[in-house]
């Protein structure tokens, strides 16, 4: 049976993630924050729940470990956890960037360098990094200063990864999703075509495609799940 990793489980597109790589047979481990008290219905045998702070470099390293040694290998990484701050140049800090690189790109760094590291011993695996539009093309930014130089260390850590892992087939790959059909998203924008955005299933169903024998020739992607907008 094959093992993914998912960061970040109790969200919309955690979930949806969960749910879908359990549907195709694989066990499923997904990571909470510390004292997260969401509501997660999932119940299901080949569903493991860990508490990880993505936060702490040793803790994340000591998780993916054990999750290596406790089920043989890890055949796919999915890292959803992240965060959101408006502000541009002149409302930004320092201490605002930083916060948003360590919500964005030191939680995923610190779940895929050790997942990264089990994959080229077993010389197979699939990454998946979440990132955005801010942190891919500047123009999608203004406004969003340290959320898209958060953001755009992702797509750099991706090249990195894909470079490292030339002639083996471990694959880093960086979802860039537009707005998400979520009740949060429809709450704070309630005027908007809900049918424009992208369904949570629909980027699981991306992410799973992209682990399919299918897939197998494609690297280096950047997949853009826009939608219509």
């Amino acid at each position: 049976m094959k093992t993914v990793i998912v960061t970040g489980a109790s969200g919309n597109m955690g979930k949806a993630i969960v749910k879908k790589f359990l549907e195709r047979g694989y066990f499923v481990v997904g990571t909470f924050v510390p004292n997260d008290n969401s509501p997660f219905e999932i119940e299901d045998l080949r569903f493991e729940r860990a508490t990880v702070d993505l936060l702490q470099e040793d803790d994340s390293a000591s998780f993916v470990q054990a999750v290596a040694g406790k089920y043989g290998s890890i055949d796919t990484v999915v890292s959803t956890v992240g965060g959101f701050a408006m502000g541009g140049v002149m409302e930004t800090s320092t201490q605002d960037i930083n916060k948003q690189i360590r919500l964005n790109f030191e939680t995923s760094y610190n779940i895929v360098r050790p997942a990264f590291l089990q994959m080229m011993k077993q010389r197979q695996g699939r990454i998946f990094m979440t990132g955005s539009r801010p942190g891919l093309h500047s123009f999608h930014a203004n406004g969003m200063v340290a959320y898209s130089l958060g953001k755009s260390l992702v797509f750099r850590l991706a090249d990195l990864l894909n470079d490292e892992a030339k002639g083996v087939d471990v694959v880093t790959s960086i979802i860039v999703p537009s707005t998400i059909d979520t009740p949060q998203n429809r709450q704070s924008m309630p005027a908007a075509n809900f049918a424009d955005w992208v369904k949570p299933q629909e980027i699981a169903d991306i992410i799973f495609y992209h682990c399919s024998p299918e897939a197998r020739a494609l690297r280096e992607t950047v997949i853009k799940v826009y939608g219509n907008t």
